[in-house]
């Protein structure tokens, strides 16, 4: 399972201070996506490409593009970049959640990047849905 690329909601953000439109008005999609961003226990991630694989449907981008306009709704912190980088504008927030739920993350090594925002560890922290 692996998204890849930048999808429409690494670009745009997650709509994270937006409430989704009442139940009824999403899309069937959209509420298929947001409804596996549910299942992800605390403290795991799946990539965009793993929610489109799991539903058998859409890919990486259509995924991003569900959490970009409904994602505030649902853990959006947990449907993450396959390459494990945090949200654009995002980061701090998202690190204050997987700080919270012990999700695994990888920091930088050496004194160059000290301050910087870690990244995921996805081979600890991705769940493949079982």
């Amino acid at each position: 399972m692996s998204g890849t690329g930048d999808t429409e909601a690494d670009r745009a953000g997650h709509d994270t201070a937006g409430e989704a439109p009442a139940h009824g008005d999403l899309p069937e999609y959209a509420e298929r996506v947001l409804a596996v961003a549910e299942l992800i226990p605390a403290g795991k991630v799946m990539t965009y490409g793993d929610i489109a694989e799991w539903l058998d449907e859409g890919g990486p981008r259509q995924v991003g593009r569900v959490m970009a306009l409904y994602g505030g709704a649902v853990p959006w912190w947990r449907v993450v970049r396959s390459d494990g980088a945090l949200l654009p504008g995002n980061e701090l927030r998202a690190l204050s959640h997987y700080r919270a739920e012990a999700t695994p993350l990888r920091t930088a090594g050496g004194r160059a990047t000290s301050g910087h925002i870690p990244r995921l560890d996805m081979r600890r922290a991705r769940w493949d849905g079982s």
